[in-house]
């Protein structure tokens, strides 16, 4: 059983220029040009797509977790000092108060992702805009 694969735009287009190939529309040189790919990575295509099918342009990684992606452990950890003791602390304050006090090396770009995942706010609030007075126009008498 053959599993269901989406296709984005550029993997679309591959597959037409592929079966062009096949069909005997397009040569594999023209194939290549159309492509932007040298004529070897183009025979390869092929070759994999003859094989296995349109999954194989899919990207392989297409679905998974990225390996550089913060542990769930840690981010349960992050999240629940950002509700607890640090809930008023700014992105920047608690990402440093993280390594110091637990031992925790996230950047804060990091922690202010995590908290907008877990619908976390960040302790700024807007503040009011002052209104200012128009100043009236002086009148001056000429002599």
């Amino acid at each position: 059983m053959k599993e269901e694969v989406t296709l984005n735009l550029k993997e679309q287009k591959r597959l037409l220029v592929l079966n062009e190939q096949l069909a005997g529309r397009l040569t594999g040189q023209e194939a290549a040009e159309v492509l932007g790919l040298s004529l070897r990575h183009t025979r390869r295509l092929i070759a994999a797509y003859r094989q296995e099918g349109a999954a194989v342009l899919a990207h392989g990684n297409r679905g998974k977790r990225s390996h550089r992606r913060t542990p769930e452990t840690v981010e349960e950890k992050i999240v629940a000092l950002a509700r607890g003791q640090y809930h008023d602390y700014n992105n920047c304050h608690f990402s440093e108060d993280l390594e110091e006090r637990h031992g925790i090396l996230v950047s804060s770009s990091t922690v202010r992702r995590i908290r907008q995942r877990h619908g976390l706010p960040g302790p700024r609030k807007r503040r009011v805009p002052r209104v200012f007075d128009t100043l009236k126009r002086r009148h001056f008498e000429q002599s």
